[in-house]
């Protein structure tokens, strides 16, 4: 997974006109938790644009003035009701051995056939909360959907992995093929396949299909 660089220094005081005073100069108060103590340090707001604004995960690696460095996980942000500014973060450090629990994204992979047939795509899980060892985080999630079907749905338990483990239940729907009023049965498709391959195995017309009353 890409690291992105913070670079920051470390506070000394940790109160509120120190905290204003740093965001009139544009720096963002931080947090790093995870260690021995909490560690309080500030960046510019700049920073930490290819972090937070972006729908790619990513870790970071935190740089002082010091020369302490730090790999951490974004925990958590607040920003201005108004603004949009950013107020407060907090970071979790990263250890080799301990696993950490963060939001991946999902990326569709395929054509639908559901889809094709004037299915709607529902696009329930965007992001999956999983729990992993540091080097093991996926940058994002495949979810294959070339055999997704009208009324079809691929869950959580379709996408289990060794490496990570997904922090929701198995029959959580991750996306799904809805019927519209525009679509059609795309089972007529693999009726039509499976009757061509047929008379073309056999020499011969394709079998009938049985009555029904």
């Amino acid at each position: 997974m890409k690291s992105i660089t913070i670079k920051g220094s470390q506070r000394e005081s940790v109160g509120k006109v120190s905290t204003k005073a740093l965001r009139n100069a544009g720096k963002v108060p931080c947090v790093l938790y995870g260690g021995e103590k909490p560690l309080h340090f500030s960046a510019e707001e700049i920073s930490f644009r290819d972090l937070v604004y972006t729908p790619n995960a990513h870790t970071a690696v935190i740089e002082l003035e010091d020369g302490q460095k730090f790999d951490a996980v974004l925990q958590d942000i607040q920003f201005h009701p108004v603004t949009d500014k950013i107020l407060h973060i907090d970071f979790y450090q990263l250890f080799n051995d301990k696993p950490v629990t963060m939001n991946i994204p999902v990326r569709l992979e395929g054509n639908s056939p559901g889809v094709r047939n004037g299915g709607r795509l529902l696009f329930r899980k965007r992001k999956l909360s999983i729990k992993a060892l540091p080097e093991l985080l996926p940058d994002f999630i495949t979810v294959d959907i070339s055999k997704l079907r009208i009324g079809g749905t691929i869950a959580v338990e379709t996408l289990l992995s060794d490496d990570f483990t997904i922090l929701h239940p198995d029959s959580t729907a991750v996306v799904q093929v809805k019927a519209s009023r525009t679509s059609v049965a795309d089972e007529e498709d693999d009726e039509e396949e499976e009757g061509a391959e047929g008379a073309a195995e056999g020499g011969g017309d394709a079998p009938e299909a049985e009555a029904t009353e």
